[in-house]
């Protein structure tokens, strides 16, 4: 640090100097610019007496350049003789420039350095940035310290029946912790209420009783209700729980978008843009993670050194059936109609499940499974729905609409 100050002191006080020195000195090598012009005039004549000598220029010639060249040179020696001293600079006010110069070169480099620059910042050359990334990654704080830290939340935005039934569901989970489908149902409603911790704990027991059979998705969903509960923060826990859903699905998207955050809040932007851009490259438009990434990674980008970054032109995954869809099918045989729309309803909610979607699918699923016969299973979607998009009146409607439509609606 010694000798960054060193470096940079005399850099200031050398630029400084040049700068007085220039401004007392206060006149050029070759003085006034009258007596440069004399000089140019006086070898002009000797030039033109030169080539009238030897016969270059006509004598008449010579006699008019000789006339009109002693004319400018009178012209400026007077001009030099009427200027005389005054051409010099005032002393004092040389004096007085010199310091001003000298305070603000010197003086005013080192004080804006001090406001936004980083006194005894040490060198930080790239192997010790990345051991420090390194450290950072091994020493990060705790879940439970980071939710600590969390601020009160604000009040869910819920009806007064909504939260009734909410607390009635937790009493009849403490009263049956075995029972699977109370903890899925209370995990999608302390989500939705903004009780993430309490929607991963519910969450982790879903997992515990599942054991082995639990799927990457049961993982990505504990991981995402850790990481609200932190405040966006991927700690040592979650991250754990990410390395579990990988293990299960390498390719989900959910657990690689959070490993591109957890290395760019460690200080590895370059790791976590190049994480970001296969995945986001690799993506539908209608991915949940694709709108979190595409708002981040220009920045992420320009951490990470990378000039060139262009945002990719992505395509919408493949719609589910629609209604008009589900509605030809009404003139094929049973069988056919049966496997048919079994088929669109299937491949639209795996991807609901893997991937999540907008609201109009889930409503499309909801009444494609009514029109199966399937209302169980339209009943746990239609459930699922109104948690994931509870704080949408507009959403809650359609998918009330779409619950009508199957024949499952309260």
């Amino acid at each position: 640090m010694t000798l960054f100050w060193i470096v940079t002191g005399t850099s200031a006080v050398l630029a400084a100097a040049a700068l007085v020195l220039a401004l007392l000195r206060g006149r050029r090598a070759t003085g006034p610019a009258e007596a440069y012009d004399l000089e140019v005039y006086r070898d002009q004549l000797r030039e033109v007496d030169a080539d009238a000598a030897r016969g270059k220029i006509a004598p008449e010639e010579a006699e008019r350049l000789r006339v009109e060249i002693s004319r400018r040179l009178l012209g400026a020696d007077a001009k030099m003789q009427t200027l005389g001293v005054r051409a010099d600079q005032p002393r004092v006010l040389g004096y007085v420039l010199a310091a001003a110069i000298t305070v603000l070169v010197v003086g005013g480099g080192f004080g804006l350095y001090t406001w936004i620059g980083a006194p005894g910042y040490v060198d930080a050359p790239l192997k010790t940035r990345l051991a420090r990334a390194e450290e950072a990654l091994k020493s990060r704080t705790s879940q439970e310290t980071m939710e600590a830290r969390m601020p009160p939340g604000a009040a869910p935005d819920a009806s007064a029946e909504y939260l009734q039934l909410v607390e009635r569901l937790r009493g009849a989970v403490a009263q049956r912790p075995e029972e699977m489908q109370g903890h899925v149902l209370l995990a999608r409603s302390e989500a939705a209420l903004g009780n993430f911790v309490a929607a991963y704990k519910a969450q982790a027991q879903i997992i515990k009783l599942k054991g082995d059979a639990a799927t990457a998705q049961d993982y990505t969903d504990l991981a995402d209700m850790m990481i609200l509960a932190a405040g966006g923060y991927v700690s040592p826990q979650a991250q754990m729980v990410l390395e579990q859903a990988l293990s299960r699905d390498p390719d989900n998207g959910v657990a690689r978008y959070y490993g591109g955050l957890m290395m760019a809040q460690v200080g590895r932007p370059d790791v976590g843009y190049r994480m970001w851009n296969k995945l986001l490259r690799e993506s539908a438009a209608d991915d949940p993670w694709v709108g979190p990434i595409t708002d981040q990674i220009e920045d992420l980008a320009f951490l990470a050194g990378e000039q060139n970054f262009q945002m990719p032109s992505l395509t919408s995954a493949a719609p589910g059936p629609s209604q008009a869809d589900v509605a030809a099918a009404a003139d094929l045989t049973p069988e056919e109609r049966q496997q048919m729309i079994r088929g669109m309803v299937g491949q639209l909610s795996d991807r609901l499940a893997e991937k999540g979607g907008p609201v109009e699918d889930w409503a499309r699923l909801i009444s494609s499974l009514g029109i199966l016969g399937d209302t169980d299973k339209a009943s746990a979607i239609y459930a699922e729905a109104q948690t994931v998009f509870g704080g949408s009146p507009k959403a809650l409607a359609l998918l009330q609409g779409a619950a009508q439509q199957a024949g499952i609606a309260e």
